[in-house]
């Protein structure tokens, strides 16, 4: 699963994925409905599911771990995701589930709500799966690439 190039984008529901870029902004498409459209750097604020992370007591764990985990425990039949509707209490027994050692005071319930809404959308996509995180120097680029336009 490569989320180097799949972002959460300001003011837009739903996963993005970076087609394209521009002096003043990004084109992306939308996972939803294969959309292409351009996002302006003044308007919004990018951010690469692979630069995001949970917080944990110890430090932090990125959503590539996370999302590989919840996609196994699935698989082995030992987890269902909970709905978005869901109490407080069930999203965090089952952010829990996945990632024992969450800090409680830092991961609110609205950040376990995304992370149930990102995994089914890229699910959704085919998107998860396996693979353990790509380690090539091209996703740092394409991550200063971005920034450096978002910056300008």
């Amino acid at each position: 699963m490569d989320l180097s190039k799949i972002m959460a984008i300001t003011g837009k529901s739903g996963l993005f994925q970076l087609a394209g870029q521009r002096n003043n902004g990004v084109i992306v498409k939308s996972l939803k409905d294969d959309k292409k459209q351009f996002i302006s750097a003044r308007s919004h604020i990018f951010s690469l599911l692979d630069n995001i992370s949970i917080y944990t007591l110890d430090d932090s764990t990125p959503l590539h771990d996370i999302f590989q985990t919840i996609f196994k425990q699935e698989e082995a039949g030992s987890l269902t995701l909970p709905s978005n509707k869901a109490s407080s209490n069930e999203l965090k027994d089952f952010l829990r589930s996945v990632l024992p050692d969450y800090d409680e005071e830092r991961v609110y319930v609205s950040d376990i709500k995304k992370l149930i809404k990102w995994y089914g959308e890229l699910k959704a996509n085919n998107l998860v799966d396996l693979e353990p995180k790509p380690e090539n120097e091209d996703n740092k680029d394409t991550e200063a690439e971005v920034k450096e336009e978002t910056e300008a």
